[in-house]
């Protein structure tokens, strides 16, 4: 097949390359040649080059307001897409948009396409804000493009006048790369197998597990899932709480109570970073997932694709994917009553529970199926 031209793809990280975008750019290299830029990390970026099946090129990328370090980077991206002259460079995360949108404007790329996934910088107040507003601003100013990649975030930006409408385009139903329903399957957990991690997790076959699966920080309301299980499993003790995933505590540390509550609580499983989230969804009950601001979360969308109902915060993204009384819960942001409230609920209305999980992962199919949002990413390719 003749290839239509060449495409550069940027994060910040190499994680996001290969995770957020996982088997996305090796099904658009049958149609474009497409390379991935992307910070080195120990080996990680040529890890993902071989499993998407891709070109590679390191350039060092930070995630916090290093000037020094940017101007660095911005130099060594304007070097690789003058060399390499691509019809488009799209980028994803947040410093990896800044950097390269600035980049590519200055190497005369003639389309320039940035997709936002999330608005960290929502949450900032004062001086830090002022800056980041106006980063923000400067970033879609030099790009062509910029895809939100949930409709609530399309109006977010545009009632902070970051661009104009005419710039601004939802692929899809949202979504950066979908949800491959073929891989997020539960019948592909038999019942032993679940029995067997449950007794591996000292959790019994009667209780009813709450899972998080994400970063361990303020913004994705960890603080108050903590509060409301501690309350909750005082009063119920046949819960638990799973939590998957890390500490971040140089960028956004929790609050001292909460890390020492789950450090002490034996009913709070702390199972660390994990490259398989499946099995631990398959022996979940419900998703519990506070989050202060997202893009458009993968983790509600696996969640749901594995059959469990979710109880998320009334954001953008988040109120996309879950109806509320359909496929599961939407409760106020930051308030751990309606989030204990919630988690009750569920736990003590078993029919109620029931018809959410039923519906959870036909919501997923119907909607967000990757194949489907890989090819109307393709057709906006196309288009350009």
């Amino acid at each position: 097949m003749k290839k239509r031209g060449k495409i550069i793809r940027v994060t910040t990280v190499p994680r996001s390359l290969g995770g957020l975008l996982q088997g996305q750019l090796k099904f658009m290299s049958q149609h474009y040649d497409v390379i991935g830029v992307s910070s080195r990390e120990e080996n990680t970026l040529e890890k993902v080059g071989k499993k998407e099946e891709i070109r590679v090129i390191p350039v060092e990328m930070t995630r916090k307001i290093t000037p020094i370090k940017d101007l660095k980077a911005v130099y060594q991206l304007y070097k690789v897409f003058k060399k390499e002259k691509p019809d488009i460079v799209h980028s994803h995360t947040p410093k990896a948009g800044t950097l390269s949108m600035i980049a590519a404007k200055f190497a005369g790329i003639p389309h320039r396409l940035h997709t936002i996934a999330g608005l960290p910088l929502l949450e900032a107040t004062g001086a830090r804000r002022l800056l980041l507003d106006t980063v923000e601003k400067f970033t879609y100013g030099c790009a062509t493009m910029i895809y939100p990649n949930s409709f609530g975030l399309n109006d977010i930006i545009l009632e902070n006048k970051y661009t104009s409408d005419k710039k601004l385009k939802v692929i899809a139903n949202g979504s950066s790369n979908g949800i491959d329903t073929t891989h997020f399957d539960p019948s592909k957990y038999s019942l032993e197998d679940n029995a067997k991690l449950r007794e591996e997790l000292k959790i019994d076959r009667e209780d009813f597990v709450y899972v998080f699966v994400g970063r361990f920080v303020k913004d994705k309301g960890i603080n108050e899932l903590i509060t409301s299980f501690k309350k909750l499993n005082d009063e119920h003790q046949n819960t638990k709480l799973l939590l998957v995933g890390t500490y971040e505590r140089e960028l956004d540390p929790l609050l001292p109570e909460t890390e020492s509550e789950i450090d002490s609580n034996p009913n709070i499983i702390s199972v660390g970073w994990q490259n398989d989230v499946r099995p631990f969804f398959a022996i979940a009950d419900a998703l519990t997932f506070p989050s202060y601001r997202e893009g458009f979360p993968n983790v509600v969308m696996q969640a749901g694709a594995m059959g469990l109902p979710s109880i998320v915060t009334n954001i953008n993204g988040c109120n996309e994917i879950i109806t509320e009384g359909i496929n599961g819960t939407i409760i106020p942001v930051k308030s751990s009553e309606a989030l204990y409230d919630a988690m009750e609920k569920l736990l003590t209305d078993k029919k109620y529970c029931r018809q959410l999980s039923q519906k959870a992962r036909e919501m997923i199919c119907e909607r967000y199926e990757r194949k489907y949002v890989w090819n109307a990413i393709l057709e906006e390719y196309r288009q350009l």
